[in-house]
């Protein structure tokens, strides 16, 4: 159904409301809006600093102890990948810059620590928000929820508040209206009262869109200021597939809907029929199907997606949510933990990739008239050959955890990739001369993202044992049109005669040389262009684990 279908209806009166879709569905219910404990941001004056901040200090170690038994409590509702979360929780609220920032607020303003947590955290929240990345974006409502744990701790130290936690008026079935929700607030939640998610706020990318999916919950978040407390006790319908919330649906609309959603559970239980099986063509040939992924959190969530593998472990994003250059060790037991979750299946994780719309403040990386064609990616690790090889110690280390390749990005020349394959020879004599196992035999490929690795890919596949495509920044360089300017939408085109040449060059010279080739940018998703793929001889794709049914129904069908 449309908006169309929706405006040409006998009631005039139905609204609707628009925004993103973080978990597909067609939900049922009355709007409730969430009724947090209100804890005001009074500020008054202390004249013992010190004891200020000892305060501050035991509501923080008490909310770390709340997070340890959080952890404990949503290990069987959300699985151990996704209940680390409230590890790193607690990991936060140990961060130096966090507990100094909160101190010298206290002590420079001789103010109240709940006023110093909360100023601290709109702070931090900023910060996280202005970033150019979404899944950067979605820690803002992480640092958000720490706080907010603290100070209703503060306040119920002090009498100010009897209890803390979160309440609903409406029994149920209920559409659960709120600007945001935090990880431990949405753990909480029984999905068996609440059939629909929509908030004012947040991000595709947070924990709380990873487990609303998990939990199977239809979400839809960055509503704006339309979402407002009016609405509270009226029914409405979330249409998880297109983004919009119809209110005060008529009994038309409600019809249309219901038979959609049977439609869809139809499909659902068709999809399931997949799950497990082989993904291949109707002609039998095989496909590798493997999902994307930008933390240890998501491992549970590709494993219940089925997916065969992770096509794109995207590792820059171990260095956007650290404050320094996470080290050997550091890096180490993430991957270790990535390849020992995924049981033995494939596991490609890229090489660093900073720069452009994604960096960290510690990198101190110049300003660039134009940073998606500047020093980023391959280029800033050739250029700190130190920062590299930590990075690749760390991956060859784990390697005997499980089955790992290696992938380089925003490859352009030969030369590159035979320094990349000097760099990693370098490291596997070190390890040996340290007695520190790795595996000897671990795929190395490379990203084809630039139109000059997609025009030498038959000099490129001789040096590597597989090509994956990264279609996003293969069409901005095609089509000199900047991904992150919106003005440009119409220009940034991924069917374009020139992109797809490129793709198929790039099959063509891979599969002469005897490798596979995979495609990991959005276009792998692409339902209208999977036939396409299929034809140009593509051999893996990685996509959001929420397509993999999807995709692997859509393939059998195809060629």
């Amino acid at each position: 159904m449309t908006k169309g279908d929706i405006l040409n209806s006998k009631n005039k009166n139905i609204s609707m409301l628009k925004g993103t879709v973080a978990n597909k569905g067609i939900a049922f219910g009355t709007i409730s809006f969430l009724k947090r404990a209100k804890t005001g941001l009074e500020k008054t004056s202390v004249s013992d600093t010190k004891a200020e901040c000892e305060r501050f200090e035991k509501a923080r170690l008490h909310a770390i102890s709340q997070l340890s038994a959080l952890y404990d409590a949503s290990l069987e509702k959300l699985g151990e990948q996704n209940a680390v979360v409230f590890q790193i929780h607690q990991m936060m609220l140990d961060d130096p810059d966090y507990v100094s920032s909160v101190n010298k607020l206290i002590e420079k303003e001789h103010t109240n620590a709940e006023y110093a947590v909360t100023k601290v955290a709109h702070k931090f929240e900023k910060q996280f928000l202005e970033m150019d990345n979404d899944y950067m974006r979605g820690r803002a409502a992480d640092v958000i929820d720490i706080s907010r744990r603290v100070k209703e701790i503060l306040m119920m130290h002090a009498g100010k508040l009897k209890k803390h936690g979160l309440t609903f008026d409406n029994k149920g079935p209920v559409i659960l209206a709120t600007d945001d929700l935090v990880p431990s607030e949405t753990v909480q939640l029984d999905n068996q009262k609440v059939t629909g998610i929509i908030t004012s706020k947040g991000s595709t990318r947070s924990h709380t869109a990873i487990f609303a999916r998990t939990m199977g919950i239809p979400t839809i978040v960055c509503i704006g200021d339309e979402l407002t407390e009016d609405l509270e006790g009226k029914k409405a319908i979330v249409d998880g597939n297109s983004g919009y919330v119809y209110i005060d649906p008529d009994e038309s609309t409600l019809l249309r809907f219901t038979e959609m959603k049977k439609t869809d559970d139809v499909q659902h239980s068709h999809l399931e029929e997949y799950r497990g099986k082989e993904t291949k063509t109707r002609s039998g040939r095989p496909i590798r199907l493997y999902a994307n992924s930008g933390s240890l959190a998501d491992i549970d969530l590709i494993k219940a997606s089925d997916a065969e593998g992770i096509g794109l472990f995207r590792s820059e994003y171990i260095y956007m949510q650290a404050h320094d250059y996470p080290t050997e060790e550091e890096q180490f037991k993430i991957y270790k933990d990535v390849l020992k979750g995924m049981d033995g299946k494939k596991v490609i994780i890229r090489t660093l990739d900073i720069g452009a719309d994604k960096t960290a403040e510690y990198f101190m990386l110049k300003p660039e008239e134009n940073p998606a064609m500047g020093v980023r990616a391959i280029r800033l690790c050739l250029t700190n050959r130190a920062l590299f090889k930590t990075q690749l110690r760390a991956l060859y280390r784990a390697s005997v955890f499980g089955n790992l390749s290696v992938m380089i990005p925003m490859i352009t020349s030969v030369e590159e990739v035979v320094e990349c394959k000097r760099i990693i020879d370098d490291i596997k004599k070190e390890l040996t001369d340290q007695e520190l196992p790795f595996k000897d035999d671990v795929e190395f490929g490379i990203m084809i993202e630039t139109p000059a690795a997609a025009l030498i890919s038959d000099e490129l596949a001789p040096l590597v044992d597989f090509f994956s495509i990264g279609t996003n920044d293969l069409t901005q360089f095609t089509l000199a049109a900047d991904r992150q300017n919106a003005d440009l939408g119409t220009y940034l085109n991924p069917y374009h005669h020139a992109v797809v040449r490129l793709i198929e060059t790039t099959v063509k010279n891979g599969h002469a040389a005897g490798i596979w080739v995979g495609i990991c940018g959005e276009l792998a998703s692409d339902e209208k262009f999977l036939g396409k793929l299929i034809q140009l001889g593509v051999d893996e794709m990685s996509v959001v684990p929420s397509s993999i049914l999807t995709l692997r129904a859509k393939i059998a069908t195809l060629g």
